[in-house]
């Protein structure tokens, strides 16, 4: 039998009240508090970020930071995220090296139906996974939705919305974010 959980990770509709996610995200919850109350570069603050996002030795979360479970987060070296970085891990997010998000950058695997039924009655969700390259910026504010990837060497303007894929080596912004000019890698 499918769990729930597996059913969230392969991209499937799954019940978002499973007694086991609830309590994945309550113990993620526990590690976020002691992250976002301890002060950075303290042995505190690095204890909750191992224990928060596996195998991200070097990563450097500006508190507050916020995620759904945090073990669906892959993080390359060199990892930046500002103050109010959210990220909806319910799929997979995976970030390159040498990455750098603003403040208030969301990053949204999960997705719900767009019936009532399925998204009130029921409390389906889905997820959907997010890839974003090596050496990408996203500039304040992004919103980064499900299923979509940015290539390497992008920059993402502040307060764009990315809809849908953007390549390798571009600038893009607005919402819906769009390409705007390629970027000559020196």
């Amino acid at each position: 039998m499918t769990t729930e959980k597996q059913k969230m990770l392969a991209g499937e509709p799954y019940n978002a009240w499973d007694e086991q996610l609830v309590a994945e995200r309550v113990a993620c919850r526990e590690v976020m508090q002691k992250l976002n109350n301890s002060l950075p570069n303290t042995p505190e603050w690095r204890s909750a970020i191992d224990a928060l996002i596996p195998n991200a030795p070097d990563a450097y979360l500006e508190p507050p930071f916020r995620c759904d479970y945090g073990s669906n987060i892959k993080l390359g070296k060199n990892f930046y995220a500002n103050f109010n970085c959210v990220v909806l891990d319910v799929g997979e997010v995976t970030i390159g090296d040498n990455v750098m998000f603003a403040p208030n950058v969301q990053i949204y695997a999960a997705g719900h139906p767009l019936d009532v039924k399925g998204r009130v009655f029921e409390n389906v969700e889905f997820g959907k996974s997010i890839s974003i390259g090596d050496n990408v910026w996203l500039g304040g504010g992004v919103i980064v939705c499900p299923g979509v990837s940015i290539g390497e060497n992008t920059v993402i303007g502040a307060g764009s919305v990315v809809t849908k894929d953007i390549p390798a080596n571009v600038l893009a912004a607005g919402n819906p974010c769009k390409v705007i000019k390629p970027i000559e890698q020196e």
